[in-house]
């Protein structure tokens, strides 16, 4: 490792323009001529629509859905068995089967007058009964969204093996588990400019947009366009989270007036929109039961998981992508021999749901790590013995578990041993026998996940939907003056990449960082890629730059080669320098000599130059394990329901760490996710599907006092099939949170003999909870084994 390359703790480049308040959002662009752009949106969550009209004062302001012509519907597929499309309209022309959705475009100079015009526009809805509990939606006799199909399940999934070994066991506990409903939040919400350019004869679209060229797929379709008259500029993102990996009816709108008002045109999403309308995440319902032997290792997981997906299937990823996944990932990295996963994706009259950061992996581990608590409790066992002996081992690695998922490297008990060890727990435990001089109630909990990033053609294959990735491509280019050019179809929403490519490039030809620059988010100039989700730019973008690299540094050598007289086999490439037995040549002057003097070069120079564009798959198509153990200190306040979270650990292993600081910040960014799902973010919806919070006085996110700041402890085991051993971390810290918090409130009301299975954990479930319990006062602590 050098000062710059992999494994550096290197300063962010973006930081100097981020905090100077130089950053460029879709906010920040303005066009000559551009006018601003207000929605007409359903009041009603389920509606047939009798009428949509506008005066004829207001007329020529507002795009109605008859005025759509030739443009089609948003869908998006799946090609496991069973899956029902919905077809989600630009502009509802039928019926609105989401509080929010689009009924209307109105155009004006502001944004101020835009909405004016749309409160004068003339709506006439006839209210239909409402599908708003998704377990009463799969029951005879409930409303139906979309009639044709005869139901609201949009796919049913099932998975049995050898599940009936397990039914003998002589531990069997069961539980019903449920995440509740969340908005996304980013800091900036959804925005699209869009104008027509006449000269190129190109829509050119700006947007927040995680994954660029995938939006450009989805858009030529609904307009019936070719891709080579779209152009994507996605500038920079104030976090995404996966609400900006999706096709919106608004891209569209915007895109359709665009080529026809000969200006440009401008949307962007206000608070209002993004809590009432946008898409939503995580409302999953579990019922499950763990079947486990006297000393706590598990014989067996069953499970009936059921998922809210909305209205819609949202481009690309479709609306099967949460609960069928949870079939594949609840074992997590625990190994037993029987298993029975049941999955319904349900449609509701709510906004679609998307994978948000941790995709289903949340919603899992929080079932997963709840059962085993309760296992362990039965068991009369500490949590953290049943985890250790049922976690896969180290000597077991590669592993495939229970549902063929090939862990590629690491070692859980060790992470899990080093997350025990940091917060002491048999301090904890006496504490606990003490007992707290301000009467509150102490618990510990643990979580262990594991997370598979960078999913390859062949996992996206099966899913049979819109976006499967393959080869992920970069360019390198040098310039005339030595610095080095970097090309990629990935982009960032705080990835950090145009930090840590440069580091991956600097690695392996020695150019300072400061001259490495980083082109990404433009469809004109990057590669194709289906952009950034799961925990897959470290990997995949990476793996590109370094295959780039590499390649333009057989290139470099062979242009050195001639200037210094030599046999290309013996030359060596470090420090920005081509190094041979008659002396050395800078790759800058390699540049020169390219460039700015080609005729010293032979008639016979490799016609390449010194650009190179070539794609990169890791030697397994299986994706990366990357994994954690989390431990976590609460106190409960049973008078006042309210909790504190006094110490957090996170143990994690992400292979081998390009920037350690970056991974940091991922990991920060991510917990405080994870708090939030824990104990305060819940998109509620009454029995008319309105939603109940339209402002951040009703939604709760947690704030600087709510997230502590956690003791990490990094392990590093390689991955074996990525370039330097890397593996995918994005998401991780927002997985385990919910779990390791949940269990440790739980430890905290024992003695109550309560559990609370429902998140957000707010004071008033704790103490709803403490009043329902048979005991008024609590039982003696401790907590964990039982003597």
């Amino acid at each position: 490792m050098t000062e710059q390359g992999v494994g550096a703790s290197l300063l962010r480049k973006e930081d100097d323009r981020f905090l100077r308040g130089r950053g460029q959002y879709v906010g920040d662009i303005r066009l000559a001529g551009m006018k601003d752009v207000a929605f007409v949106r359903s009041p009603l969550a389920h509606a047939n629509i009798r009428s949509v009209s506008a005066h004829e004062a207001i007329r020529g302001q507002v795009v109605l859905p008859a005025d759509l012509k030739g443009v089609k519907p948003i869908v998006a597929v799946s090609g496991l068995q069973g899956f029902k499309a919905s077809e989600q309209p630009i502009l509802a022309h039928d019926k609105v089967r989401q509080v929010g959705e689009l009924l209307a475009m109105c155009v004006a100079d502001t944004r101020a007058a835009a909405e004016d015009i749309a409160a004068q526009v003339d709506v006439d809805l006839e209210e239909l009964p409402a599908v708003h509990d998704m377990l009463k939606a799969r029951e005879p006799g409930s409303a139906l969204l979309h009639e044709h199909w005869g139901d609201n399940v949009f796919l049913e999934t099932f998975v049995d093996v050898n599940f009936a070994a397990a039914l003998d066991a002589p531990i069997k506990v069961t539980r019903e588990i449920s995440t509740a409903r969340q908005n996304m939040s980013p800091m900036e919400g959804r925005g699209t400019v869009a104008y027509w350019d006449s000269r190129m004869e190109h829509l050119v679209l700006y947007t927040g947009s995680q994954m660029p060229h995938i939006v450009r797929n989805g858009l030529a379709e609904c307009l019936g366009l070719d891709q080579v008259q779209i152009r994507i500029i996605s500038p920079d993102v104030g976090g995404g989270f996966g609400y900006k990996g999706i096709l919106l009816p608004e891209d569209i709108c915007l895109g359709w007036y665009a080529m026809r008002c000969g200006h440009p045109v401008r949307w962007l999403e206000d608070r209002r929109e993004n809590l009432t309308a946008g898409t939503n995440c995580r409302e999953h319902h579990y019922r499950i039961t763990g079947y486990a032997d006297r000393d706590g290792k598990l014989r067996g997981i069953d499970c009936e998981a059921t998922v809210d997906s909305g209205a819609y299937s949202s481009y690309p990823f479709s609306a099967c992508l949460e609960a069928a996944q949870v079939a594949s990932i609840l074992p997590g990295p625990y190994d037993f021999p029987s298993y029975r996963c049941h999955t319904w994706s349900i449609a509701t009259n709510k906004c679609p749901i998307l994978p948000y950061r941790g995709v289903a992996r949340t919603g899992v581990c929080t079932a997963m790590e709840l059962i085993i608590d309760a296992i362990a409790r039965e068991c009369e066992l500490e949590p953290h013995e049943v985890r250790r002996r049922n976690l896969v081992r180290s000597e077991q690695m590669p592993f495939d578990n229970i549902t063929k998922k090939h862990f590629d490297s690491g070692n859980y008990p060790e992470a899990l041993d080093r997350a025990i060890a940091a917060i002491d727990l048999p301090s904890i435990r006496a504490r606990q026998k003490k007992g707290e001089a301000d009467g509150r109630l102490i618990g510990v909990g643990h979580s262990v996940y594991c997370e598979q990033g960078a999913h390859g053609t062949s996992v996206y294959a099966g899913w049979g939907i819109p976006m499967v990735p393959g080869h992920e491509q970069a360019t390198a280019r040098m310039t005339p003056d030595g610095g080095l050019e970097l090309r990629i179809g990935a982009h960032s929403h705080g990835q950090s990449m145009e930090t840590t490519l440069p580091q991956v490039a600097h690695e392996i030809l020695g150019i300072d960082t400061s001259k490495i620059k980083l082109v990404h988010g433009d469809t004109e100039y990057t590669p194709y890629s289906t952009g950034s989700w799961g925990s897959r730019c470290a990997v995949m973008s990476g793996g590109a730059v370094a295959t780039a690299s590499r390649e333009l540094a057989g290139l470099i050598k062979k242009i050195a080669a001639h200037l210094l007289q030599t046999e290309v086999d013996s030359l060596e490439l470090s420090g920005g320098q081509v190094h041979g037995a008659n002396g050395s040549v800078t790759i800058k002057e390699i540049a020169h000599t390219w460039y700015r003097r080609p005729q010293d070069l032979p008639a016979g120079v490799d016609p390449r130059g010194l650009e190179v564009t070539i794609g990169y798959k890791p030697q397994r198509d299986s994706g990366t394990f990357s994994y954690a153990a989390h431990a976590v200190i609460v106190a409960v306040d049973p008078e006042m329901g309210d909790i504190e979270i006094l110490d957090y650990v996170i143990v994690e292993d992400g292979g081998k760490l390009i920037n350690p600081m970056v991974v940091d910040g991922q990991i920060y960014g991510g917990l405080a996710q994870g708090i939030g799902t824990a104990l305060y973010e819940e998109m509620n919806f009454d029995a008319s599907g309105q939603p109940l919070a339209s402002t951040f006085a009703d939604y709760l996110l947690p704030g600087p006092t709510e997230v502590p700041a956690p003791r990490l402890d990094h392990m590093e085991t390689l991955a074996p099939y990525t370039e330097f051993g890397v593996k995918g971390i994005g998401e991780g810290g927002a997985i385990a949170p919910p779990a390791a918090i949940s269990n440790a409130v739980n430890d905290a009301l024992r003695g109550y003999g309560v559990e609370l299975l429902r998140s957000p954990i707010t004071p008033r479930r704790v103490l709803e909870a403490i009043q329902r319990s048979q005991h008024n006062q609590p039982a003696r602590q401790p907590q964990g084994a039982v003597a």
